[in-house]
């Protein structure tokens, strides 16, 4: 199988990389990514809505050129809460 071109095996799907739950209304986010942003100071919490999660995940790679995991998980998000929130 397939996710963001990355082939993972089905055994993958259930480790905190691609599990996700909802943390707030309409947002959803994995056990992993929610520890990538808290290690770029990012505070789940606080966040009101994904476009204010955006928000702060851009300002963060903006300054920081070498921050792939976050980018990543910026993409993930992405694409996962597009599909969460239009497929309802």
């Amino acid at each position: 199988m397939n996710i963001n071109g990355e082939k993972i095996n089905i055994d993958d799907l259930i480790s905190q990389k691609y599990m996700h739950k909802e943390i707030k209304k309409g947002i959803f986010l994995s056990d992993y990514q929610i520890e990538v942003l808290n290690q770029y100071g990012i505070d789940i919490n606080k966040i009101s809505s994904i476009s204010d999660l955006i928000y702060q995940i851009d300002d963060i790679l903006e300054d920081e050129s070498d921050a792939y995991d976050l980018e990543n998980v910026s993409k993930e998000i992405s694409e996962f809460n597009y599909y969460a929130n239009t497929n309802k």
